[in-house]
């Protein structure tokens, strides 16, 4: 798709397009979700409420999912209960955002750079056929990501509905 094209382009239906996180330290934040997992910086911005990133998979054009981490000043922060410098803790214990991997070794070694880093929340197990091969991840602010291999949900989407 060229750049004129990508402009171009309408929304003509509803779609899920983001998760929003709060987070305490928004480069820490960055940091960690690109050392961490597969996706990388869109765009950041600084406006009157505070600082935001987008995050999404590398390329993921047709379909865009964005994770979005925002850290608000103290007064925008004070209207969601957000206090400054302290951890925002939004997906927990069991609450998360799931990342498929392509390959049992991937979610091992996403296992092996949490564990180092103290940010291991779940050590991988194998689940029941529907959840696969996981493990979860705690982000710098608490919040959990699970890592799976053959859960499917990619394939199970492709075949309903491709």
């Amino acid at each position: 798709m060229n750049e004129e094209s990508r402009t171009m382009a309408e929304l003509t239906e509803p779609r899920w397009t983001h998760v929003a996180l709060p987070v305490s330290d928004l480069d820490r934040s960055i940091e960690f979700y690109e050392r961490i997992t597969p996706l990388v910086l869109v765009t950041k911005n600084d406006d009157d409420n505070g600082r935001g990133a987008w995050l999404s998979n590398k390329g993921q054009v047709d379909s865009p999912l964005v994770l979005v981490l925002a850290e608000f000043i103290p007064e925008v922060g004070a209207r969601f209960g957000i206090e400054p410098g302290k951890k925002v803790t939004t997906l927990a214990p069991f609450a998360h955002i799931g990342i498929e991997l392509p390959n049992r070794e991937d979610v091992d070694a996403v296992a092996a750079k949490a564990r180092e880093t103290g940010n291991l929340r779940w050590e991988p197990v194998e689940m029941a056929a529907h959840i696969g091969y996981i493990c979860a991840v705690n982000d710098p602010d608490g919040n959990t990501i699970e890592f799976s291999h053959n859960q499917k949900v990619f394939s199970t989407i492709q075949e309903l509905w491709g």
